[in-house]
């Protein structure tokens, strides 16, 4: 015996009782419900339901399906709503392979940008399958549920498209590995924070310019991160150790970090920073934050002043690579199941290690060798990434009565 569909869309404004309405009608007809698919946008409904009945010349279809389909039409004309109904056979409805999700984020979202993202799925031979709104301040974010495509050729044909319109676009699989991400693992300086330490404390040192050069050649790639830092600490030397104290007040969080940094901790997210910046810095963030993991390079003080020199083993690209893989183990969790976020040179061994990178405000080098790259000036964007909704973020901020941002 075939097993047949029938697929009723109704649409029209949106009001209490709609979706029990159609089921009531529908209980009186022997189908079962395949598939259901329901989105309001300013309140407006439209819902789909996909149900099977068994099919054939002997079980009477015609009958059952006319009085059915008469039976609806009858419920969207007494609900003042619009009905499309349409058969069809269940073996030919199967979902194609290779389920992705593809998040556009912008701080504005052109008709142009979705048209070369759809454009450019098509051209792949996949399918769209479901388009959600994720965030619509400060930054606007949906996600696309996509079928049949090669999640690495996607994402290539996609970045080339983002930078064309500039917007951000992440490719990952759907599925439990999305779902399984447990520990996020953040660069601190023009990540976590704006701007870099070093320079804050070569400010007050009268040195400022030297260290912002060497500090730009070290996270464009073009010299060592250790060499470049023993060159700009050196110039520090001398420093009152009193200094610090300055410096630790004049950081400044990147807009979002902390709604990022809740938002996770609710969920059980471990959170860890990992720094080519100092201690002295770094524990202050730990404490207001409640970072679970952190680790930094140290400077030395001497009799009330800076050395000049840091104390210990470097934290540099190496370095961080290696802080994940320690934060992971003591977290009880496969490097699969991490993130790595950052913006310099010094970042890709950990973002290349992690089961997501994300190069956020990165240099071109960083951009290139991550998952996926974030160009938004708020931090908690990487939210979306993660499926995790604005509404989602407010109202459980709401409910603990913190304001949001």
């Amino acid at each position: 015996m075939d097993q047949r569909t029938l697929l009723i869309t109704l649409t029209g404004p949106d009001r209490p009782g709609v979706t029990s309405r159609l089921f009531s009608v529908l209980s009186s007809f022997p189908v079962t419900v395949s598939d259901i698919e329901q989105v309001v946008i300013r309140g407006r409904l439209t819902l789909g339901v996909l149900v099977a009945y068994a099919g054939g010349p002997s079980t009477g279809t015609g009958t059952t399906l006319g009085a059915m389909w008469t039976a609806v039409e009858s419920v969207a004309e007494d609900l003042g709503m619009e009905v499309e109904l349409s058969t069809g056979s269940q073996a030919k409805e199967k979902r194609r392979r290779g389920r992705l999700s593809v998040s556009v984020l912008g701080a504005t979202l052109q008709p142009a940008a979705i048209a070369g993202i759809a454009g450019r799925i098509a051209a792949a031979g996949a399918n769209i399958d479901r388009i959600e709104r994720l965030a619509q301040w400060p930054v606007t974010c949906i996600e696309l549920s996509v079928s049949g495509a090669d999640p690495d050729a996607l994402r290539v044909e996609l970045a080339a498209e983002a930078a064309a319109l500039q917007v951000d676009v992440a490719v990952q699989r759907t599925g439990l590995s999305r779902r399984a991400k447990r520990l996020v693992v953040m660069d601190v300086d023009s990540t976590l924070i704006q701007g870099e330490v070093i320079e804050l404390l070569a400010a007050h040192a009268g040195c400022l310019e030297e260290v912002a050069r060497v500090t730009g050649e070290a996270m464009r790639g073009e010299i060592d991160f250790a060499e470049s830092l023993r060159r700009r600490v050196a110039l520090l030397e001398g420093l009152p150790a009193e200094v610090l104290a300055d410096v630790r007040r004049e950081v400044v969080l990147t807009p979002g970090a902390r709604t990022l940094v809740r938002t996770l901790k609710r969920l059980d997210y471990r959170f860890a920073i990992v720094s080519g910046g100092f201690t002295q810095i770094t524990d202050a963030l730990v404490d207001d934050l409640g970072i679970d993991y952190s680790a930094a390079n140290v400077l030395e003080i001497a009799d009330g002043r800076l050395t000049g020199k840091v104390v210990g083993e470097i934290v540099d690209r190496a370095g961080k690579a290696r802080a994940l893989e320690r934060f992971a183990k003591e977290a009880g969790l496969p490097i699969s199941q991490t993130v790595a976020i950052g913006d310099g040179a010094n970042d890709l061994d950990m973002i290349a290690a992690a089961g997501l990178g994300i190069a956020f405000n990165a240099k071109p080098v960083v951009r290139e060798a991550a998952d996926t790259a974030v160009n938004t000036p708020y931090l908690d964007s990487i939210l979306y990434l993660l499926g995790i909704s604005r509404d989602e973020v407010e109202a459980a901020d709401a409910e603990d009565g913190v304001l949001t941002r």
